[in-house]
């Protein structure tokens, strides 16, 4: 299949879950094919892979909804608009109490993403991007995703990843990595010692939805000479209220 049918397909997909979304009940295929201007082969065939991947439910009567998995994955989207919102506040009050920039994060496979963060008013300071990436090994927050994940996980992790270095601080060994995770879950919290770039340090700890799994990540980022040992208990207050704003209670 080429690039352009490949794409065509992809556009009609969305067309239909579209018009379904129109509907408060059920609908028939004459109507989707007729609102969506697709031949009606072509439109109960797209509906057919959409069934399979549970994007799209068929009744009995031969009617089409919405199917579960949108709910499922909806569910993902407002959990990070409710995390974001929930977060600024504090993230806000961190950065003023220490004056340095605060980020918060969330994982997606192996790697951390910056979603949202606060940033220090100094002229010299850390800044992530929103939107920007980074390996689970090389990051304060991702070392506590990988030491919650337990010993397999985090085998798993090193064999698919190969642990690259990203400075001469970078954790590239297994068995390294595996004590290190023993170690930031025993403590609660986690350091960057200059793991992913030469000069800068973060502190972390995990953030929990109500459900106990792990929501996100909080961190505060600053240049090595600057990080405090008594930022930590700061760090972990601050994580501490973001996550029982969520529903988590220890």
């Amino acid at each position: 299949m080429s690039n352009k049918t490949s794409i065509q397909v992809i556009d009609r997909m969305a067309l239909l879950l579209n018009v379904i979304a129109r509907y408060d009940d059920t609908v028939s295929l004459k109507i989707l094919s007729a609102e969506s201007e697709l031949h009606t082969s072509t439109a109960y065939r797209i509906l057919s892979s959409l069934i399979e991947h549970q994007y799209v439910e068929r009744d009995e009567a031969g009617q089409y909804r919405l199917g579960i998995k949108l709910l499922h994955l909806g569910s993902h989207v407002r959990q990070r608009v409710g995390l974001r919102e929930q977060a600024k506040p504090i993230m806000e009050k961190l950065r003023d109490e220490l004056g340095e920039t605060v980020n918060l994060t969330i994982r997606e496979n192996d790697e951390v993403v910056y979603v949202e963060r606060s940033i220090s008013g100094r002229m010299i300071r850390v800044e992530q991007v929103i939107g920007s990436r980074a390996p689970l090994h090389v990051t304060a927050v991702g070392k506590l995703m990988l030491a919650d994940s337990g010993e397999k996980e985090c085998r798993d992790y090193a064999e698919r990843t190969g642990l690259p270095a990203y400075t001469e601080n970078t954790i590239t060994d297994i068995e390294e990595l595996l004590c290190k995770a023993a170690e930031v879950k025993a403590n609660g919290f986690a350091y960057d010692d200059e793991e992913a770039e030469i000069g800068v340090g973060c502190i972390g700890v995990l953030l929990r939805s109500s459900s106990g799994e792990i929501a996100g990540g909080l961190s505060i980022s600053a240049p090595i000479d600057r990080r405090k040992e008594e930022w930590v208990a700061v760090v972990q207050e601050a994580g501490k209220r973001l996550s029982e704003s969520l529903g988590y209670f220890e």
